[in-house]
């Protein structure tokens, strides 16, 4: 396995790491104040892991690396470090479900499309535009990620995330149309 495809996977284990942070507790009879500390660190590893997701492609667009399993993994640790992240916002209360049900469903959909692409021996590369979305997706997720420090983290990640919800589905729909013909021939 190479470099680029350990980052990928590195990326998917971070995800229960998220979680898990999300979750802790810690034990008032052990002397700590903040019950919630791990909410703390929910930021910082989310951080650590979208930058995988940087310095994956890079070293593999870079020094020629990329495999059918990088082209696998790659867009698989994204969408379950999103959702994952996505899901505990919710579950905190810090972002509405109606915008995690469209960004999921969005995510599902493209994957979804990709699928029939490859059936079809066909590989669909992410369009610049999904790069924007993706992007702008992270770094709002970021901040909202830092709610357990101070309300103007989500004051202004909510605003990005906005952006991004307009990114994702607009990048939708242009994915939708750029690949029409390969969802219609396989109807």
């Amino acid at each position: 396995m190479n470099l680029p495809n350990k980052l990928s996977f590195m990326r998917v284990l971070l995800v229960p790491v998220l979680i898990y942070a999300y979750y802790a507790k810690a034990d008032p009879s052990q002397g700590f104040l903040d019950l919630d500390f791990g909410l703390k660190f929910l930021a910082p590893i989310f951080v650590v892991a979208s930058f995988t997701d940087f310095l994956d492609g890079y070293i593999a667009r870079k020094y020629n690396l990329v495999t059918t399993f990088g082209k696998f993994i790659d867009p698989l640790a994204d969408k379950l470090l999103v959702m994952a992240a996505l899901l505990l916002l919710t579950d905190a209360g810090v972002v509405p479900m109606w915008i995690t049900l469209i960004i999921l469903s969005r995510e599902f959909i493209v994957t979804g499309i990709r699928l029939i692409a490859v059936g079809e021996g066909k590989v669909i590369a992410a369009s610049k535009l999904g790069k924007y979305k993706t992007a702008t997706t992270m770094v709002a997720l970021t901040l909202l990620l830092m709610y357990s420090y101070d309300d103007i983290f989500v004051d202004i990640g909510m605003y990005i995330l906005y952006l991004g919800l307009v990114l994702t589905v607009v990048s939708g729909i242009d994915y939708f149309v750029k690949n029409k013909k390969i969802i219609m021939e396989s109807i």
